[in-house]
Formats: C-alpha cells, structure tokens, sequence
C-alpha cells in the first residue's frame, strides 16, 4: 500500500492556514489534524501551553510543543500515512522552530536536535506557508490576553515571521510560500496549484 501525502500548514495566527487546512482536507479527501491538542493528552498540553496566566519558561514551552507532537506522530499521523491516508495538519515541526527559536529565542541547533527526537522521520512532503504582515493579522483578529501567543506584542510575531521565510527560503523544494491577503479563492487557487504538482 502506498504511503500517504503529508502536507502541513504554516504561519502566523491569523493568516487564513487552518480554514486552508480545513478545505484541502475535505477537497482532497484527507485526515485533517491539528496542533497542538488533537488527542486527549496533547488537549490537556495545549491548556498549559496556551494559559498566559501559567508561567512558563521558552524552553519549558518549546519542550511541551514537542511532547504534544511526539505523541501526535506516534498515535495519530504516522498510522494514518502508513494505512495510506493523506494527511493536512494545521501547524508541525516548524512551529516550535518559528514560535519558540525565532520568536522566543531557544537555541535552534537543540530545537532541532530536540525535533528529531520528537518526529523521527515523519516529514512533511510540503509545507505551505501563507504569509501576512503582522498589521494585518492583528485587524484580522483582535489580541486574547488569555493567550500566550496571541497576546505578545508585534515584535515577538515579526520575528516569527521572519523565521518562517527563512526557513522557506531555505528549502524550496518543500515549501511554499502563499500571499495571504487576497480573496480566499485567490489564496485557495495557488494552494490548488502547488499541490496538484505533487500528482496525487
């Protein structure tokens, strides 16, 4: 049986991935999974995780993102690619590079040794980015003082940004970069592109 297309979805909050995500799922008949807290355990992880009032260290954030996944990997998306499935995740490995290495400042040679501890060799065949400037991800959504991330300030969000590009930037051959501020069909139809390429 062959094994199926894993496609991940990337950005910062508020971009548009997961209603991206979502619709390719449902469009390319696929499992859609998310993270973190897409099992019983990774939903008690994100509760910590995500609860600004929980004092939490950058690398104490970074290494509960990654048990989330390890376990994610384990129990939900490598079964699925091996039974054959397709798989859409809204959010993988390059989150925690993003959000904790580029925008909290973990080293990310140990992020990335500790991402390949966590995934082993669970890799996404394409990781779409869709890219928009923090103004305009801050009018899309209003800033949740609840949430850890969604309520640190524009500088902390740039530079997940700019994380983001580089690592697109290098590594083209698996990642895509879309324009987030056009219509949804707009941002749709150059997704549709990009994954018709892979032929599946």
């Amino acid at each position: 049986m062959a094994r199926g297309r894993f496609v991940v979805f990337e950005g910062i909050d508020a971009c548009g991935k997961s209603t991206q995500a979502r619709r390719v799922a449902t469009r390319r008949d696929a499992r859609f999974v998310f993270e973190p807290g897409d099992t019983p355990l990774g939903a008690q992880l994100r509760g910590w995780v995500l609860d600004a009032a929980t004092p939490m260290t950058p690398v104490t954030e970074a290494l509960m993102m990654l048990a989330d996944r390890s376990h994610h990997v384990a129990t939900v998306i490598e079964p699925t690619l091996a039974a054959g499935t397709h798989v859409i995740a809204d959010r993988f490995a390059a989150s925690t590079l993003a959000y904790q290495g580029y925008g909290r400042g973990v080293d990310l040679a140990d992020l990335h040794a500790a991402t390949d501890l966590a995934i082993g060799t669970c890799r996404p065949d394409l990781t779409v980015l869709i890219d928009i400037d923090v103004e305009t991800a801050h009018e899309r959504r209003a800033r949740d003082a609840r949430d850890r991330f969604e309520s640190a300030d524009a500088q902390f969000h740039e530079r997940v940004r700019d994380g983001y590009l580089a690592m697109a930037k290098a590594d083209p051959a698996h990642w895509c970069v879309v324009q987030g501020r056009g219509a949804l069909d707009e941002v749709a139809a150059a997704i549709d592109a990009r994954l018709d390429a892979l032929d599946w």
